[in-house]
């Protein structure tokens, strides 16, 4: 039962980043003027297993104005493009409140929640 609040929470945290990010990437993306600059940042991430590691990198790549480039399990560490690198460390700050607790909770390091 745990494990499905889990998953349902997750579920909605992501429909509603992909919502708010969309609209927040169609505004940079319209507005007149020069595109922000985009770059590639490295992100550590909570201790959680690969599969959990594999699942937060699709979140966040499916969430629009991040994609994840690389994941590194034996460093903990995602490679990150995104789109605007002036914003780059409130994009970890909302995967982290958004997603990566939820994720390490779910798919903890070799075993069950």
């Amino acid at each position: 039962m745990r494990r499905l609040l889990l998953v349902l929470l997750l579920l909605l945290r992501f429909l509603w980043q992909v919502l708010v990010s969309g609209v927040a990437t169609a505004r940079t993306v319209l507005r007149p003027g020069p595109l922000p600059r985009a770059g590639l940042i490295r992100m550590e991430y909570a201790p959680m297993s690969e599969a959990g590691a594999a699942l937060l990198g699709c979140l966040v790549t499916l969430t629009p104005g991040t994609t994840v480039i690389d994941i590194d399990p034996a460093r903990r560490e995602m490679l990150l493009h995104v789109l605007d690198a002036d914003q780059a460390q409130a994009a970890v700050a909302a995967i982290r409140g958004e997603f990566e607790q939820y994720v390490a909770r779910l798919l903890p390091p070799g075993g069950e929640p």
